[in-house]
Formats: C-alpha cells, structure tokens, sequence
C-alpha cells in the first residue's frame, strides 16, 4: 500500500500506518532503525520492503481486511499531519465454477422451468446473474439469492433459482439457452450454461386421393395418384374419363 505525500518546506517527522484505527507500522527517519512494527492480528508486515512512501503486508488472510489509514506529520514547529484511509478488502474466491441443476432436456410450451445455480464458499459472496438467450431475466423471475456461512473463515455459498412458464418466445432456432454468471468485481468472472430443446414441429398431414374411371366398353381408367385436396383429384378423374369416352365414339365412328 502506498502513501503519497508532499512536505514542501517541512521537514518529515513521521509516517504512521493504522488498521481499523490500531496502529502497525511507523517510519521515524531520525530513530535508528527507521521503521518499527507493532503487532496486530492479521497484518504481517515485509519490513525489508517497507519504506516511507509504503508498506508491504505479506501472508494476506481474510483478517487483514479492513480500513487503513496513513498519517504523514511534519517537524517542529508544525507539526502538521495530514491522513488518508482506503478500505483494503480481501477476497478468497470460489473453490469452482458455478453449477446449474434441475431442468430437463425438452420443454414443452406451457411447461415450467425451475432451475438452481450454485456457487460454494466465496468472500464476499458471489454476485450471480441468469440469463436466458443471452439476456438478462426479469427479476420478477428470479428468486434469491440464498446465503450459506461455511467454514470459520466465515465463507459464504450463494445460490439462485430460475422459474418461469416456457412461451415461445423463450426458444430460439428449437432451443432455449441458460445462462448463470457469477462474479466478484472485475476479479472473478465465471459462467456456466445450459441449453434446453423445445417443442418439435408436427409434419404437415398428407392427403391421398384415388379415383377410378370406367370406360363404357367395361375397360378401367388408370389410377390417379396425388396429394393434395380430394377435389383436385376428382377433376382429373373426370377428365381422364371423358377422353376416354370420346376415343371411344371416335373409334366407333370409323368401324
């Protein structure tokens, strides 16, 4: 962490570092050594690194969150000081990727999807998001999340539910895509997806017709064949009958 300042004319007296208002690290250049340590749990302070301008912690842990201050005094006969406080917070990311379970592999429109995406001992807690075709849900939608303290560390497991009736607005080319993102910050970001079939397409019906047509000498029309409406077919039998019947008059007419 490190402590910028600018004494102008005056002299530097001191350059103290506190932590949640208990102090840890104190640079005095004219004592010898210049720099001392005060313990405190969870500050581990690199003193071979540490300087006026900063101090180096090592072996961060989850206690050495907290609120910070460097205070910066001049010498006699100011005396001036002048202090800064950041809020320093530790993160201890997830042991894995979030996870998604329930669903099933087809849906139905009008069927209902209830879904859970978990995640397992984080701090802070994870911040976890569902998506649904690479949109954000309606909140109205989403129910959590639900927090679990594991461990003595005080880590946290997050959970999120997903349920809402499948329209077909949800599915997408035949598929309907969920999506759960989880992250802390910018420092952790992680999504795990699921995509579900929907509701095949019925084949269009088919419909076949058949017609027959007798000549008068007691020969038979050939049979039609054709998919399409029973009327269709109706008017190409009869067509076939009448040429029939009139090759027939003409042959007769030349005997």
């Amino acid at each position: 962490m490190q402590c910028h300042y600018k004494l102008g004319d005056e002299t530097l007296y001191s350059v103290k570092w506190y932590k949640d208002g208990n102090e840890f690290y104190r640079y005095v250049p004219r004592n010898s050594p210049a720099t001392q340590v005060f313990p405190l749990v969870g500050v581990t302070v690199d003193l071979h690194n540490s300087t006026e301008f900063s101090v180096v912690l090592s072996s961060v842990q989850l206690s050495t969150s907290g609120i910070y201050r460097c205070e910066v005094s001049g010498e006699a006969p100011y005396f001036e000081t002048v202090a800064d406080q950041p809020h320093m917070l530790v993160v201890v990311p997830p042991e894995s990727d979030p996870v998604i379970t329930g669903g099933q592999p087809r849906y139905h429109i009008g069927d209902t999807v209830n879904v859970t995406c978990s995640i397992r001992s984080s701090k802070p807690a994870v911040n976890l998001t569902w998506l649904i075709n690479e949109r954000k849900a309606d909140p109205k939608l989403v129910h959590g999340p639900f927090k679990q303290y594991v461990g003595r560390e005080g880590l946290e497991s997050s959970s999120i539910v997903l349920q809402f009736v499948v329209r077909q607005k949800h599915f997408v080319r035949g598929n309907m895509k969920l999506k759960c993102a989880a992250s802390i910050a910018t420092i952790y970001v992680r999504v795990n997806e699921k995509s579900f079939g929907g509701e095949r397409p019925q084949k269009g019906l088919v419909l076949e017709s058949r017609g027959t047509a007798q000549a008068p000498n007691g020969s038979r029309a050939d049979r039609v064949h054709t998919s399409g409406s029973t009327g269709c077919a109706s008017i190409v039998s009869l067509l076939i009958t009448k040429i029939i019947i009139i090759a027939w008059f003409c042959i007769k007419g030349l005997i």
